[in-house]
């Protein structure tokens, strides 16, 4: 499978007449667009509002970032199974729009929603901060069920970020990224002197709004599968869940998934880089053995030497990762696990929920409980009313004054688990 993703540069967003992008600007037809989203009669009410880099402007609570895509060329369309069909992707050309976001924010589940400050203390936590965002205020009716209203808030976010980018066909892209996965049997056999390494993707599927959409199946009801990096830049995984916004993996951050353009810059070089296994993150014990099973399975089956696992929330998933870690080094598969910690504020507490002496190679993406104060901001994009009973918040977290005092775990991916972060390490 072959995928160029024709990139677009833009550098400001404007409301206007016409939606298109020209010299870095992309204009925004907000009256078109809140007709598309309005289609959808779960909504009471969508606003739009725009919010740049160095802005003092607070969003929160922030539900999802996806980032603008369409198919220029190829089979299907992005995010397969709610806008295009359920087809392959991944392959062909798909328009991309760097360097914006579309957030979607509404009261959903309150005490795990996140924040987004566009300018100081807190924003170099999060990597929304220095991207272009445009804002989706999303007020769904008050007679749906609480699922209903994540769905139709989850579907807004991806119809805005599709009907963005289709609006820029016409735009010459200012760089191209070409990503190539072909089939195993040829994966298998190049590169025959440097070690096979695959990627252990997991997934939230925790249920009660913990959930992850592949091709648009919920993920916890599957079971672990290969998938083709190039699937996920075009969608093929979606975020649908209200986990703590510090560790969730985000819609962008799945298009946009660090450790698979790591894998790929090595690709040739330090490793070979044979495949992804997504795997879910699951409740009962029984499932959890069940999935961590089948996607070693499946890792011995690819034949590796070396496997990256990466999870996502934290508590009960830890769980899932220190099974699959065992699993894969018993089966002589070299680990490298990539997580986040919950070691208290002052970071003298265990880090993990569970833990193993196999899991001797693990990457930190930071300290969740660490605490800043979020100063007042000239511009606040939603509610923060319920300030105090945000996931890393308190009682007392909303001062008189408007500043917050919180956890970093409140913050958009400030400590997110595939590297998707501002946060780094040094040895002294």
């Amino acid at each position: 499978m072959n995928l160029e993703l024709h990139k677009v540069a833009v550098r400001q967003l404007a409301f206007g007449a016409k939606t298109g992008v020209s010299n870095g600007v992309l204009t925004v037809n907000k009256e078109e667009l809140k007709a598309l989203l309005l289609k959808d009669d779960r909504l009471a009410a969508v606003e739009f509002d725009l919010a740049h880099p160095g802005d003092s402007t607070r969003i929160m609570p922030v539900k999802d970032a996806i980032e603008p895509r369409c198919k220029l060329e190829g089979q299907g369309e992005v995010f397969p199974g709610f806008i295009g069909p359920v087809e392959s992707v991944g392959s062909g050309k798909t328009l991309v729009l760097e360097g914006m976001a579309v957030l979607t924010t509404g009261r959903l589940v309150a005490p795990q929603e996140g924040i987004v400050d566009m300018t100081g203390p807190g924003a170099p936590y999060t990597p929304f901060s220095q991207t272009c965002n445009l804002v989706v205020v999303l007020t769904p009716r008050e007679d749906i069920k609480l699922h209903h209203a994540e769905e139709t808030c989850r579907m807004a976010g991806l119809k805005t970020a599709h009907y963005l980018a289709s609006q820029c066909k016409a735009a010459k892209a200012d760089h191209t990224e070409s990503y190539d996965f072909p089939p195993l049997t040829q994966a298998m056999q190049a590169y025959p002197g440097l070690p096979k390494v695959a990627y252990v993707y997991m997934l939230q599927s925790q249920g009660l709004l913990h959930d992850t959409w592949v091709y648009g199946v919920d993920a916890k009801r599957t079971l672990p599968t290969l998938i083709s990096p190039t699937e996920t830049m075009d969608g093929a995984i979606i975020s649908g869940n209200c986990v703590s916004a510090c560790d969730k993996n985000n819609t962008y951050v799945h298009l946009n998934n660090p450790i698979i353009k790591a894998l790929y810059k090595r690709h040739g070089k330090e490793i070979n880089f044979v495949g992804v296994v997504i795997t879910n993150e699951n409740v009962t014990l029984a499932d959890k053995q069940r999935s961590s099973s089948y996607a070693i399975k499946l890792a011995e089956m690819l034949g590796v030497d070396a496997a990256v696992i990466s999870e996502e929330g934290f508590g009960n998933p830890d769980a899932d990762l220190v099974l699959n870690c065992v699993k894969a080094e018993k089966a002589g598969i070299k680990t490298v696990l990539v997580t986040d910690e919950y070691a208290g504020a002052n970071g003298a507490s265990q880090s993990l929920a569970d833990s193993c002496q196999e899991g001797n190679a693990v990457v930190t993406g930071g300290n969740a409980n660490e605490t800043i104060v979020l100063p007042p901001m000239a511009k606040v994009i939603g509610d923060i009313g319920q300030a105090d009973v945000i996931a890393g918040g308190f009682f007392g977290s909303k001062r008189p004054d408007g500043s917050l005092e919180v956890e970093i775990q409140a913050i958009l991916a400030a400590t997110n688990e595939l590297g998707f972060s501002k946060i780094g390490a040094y040895t002294i």
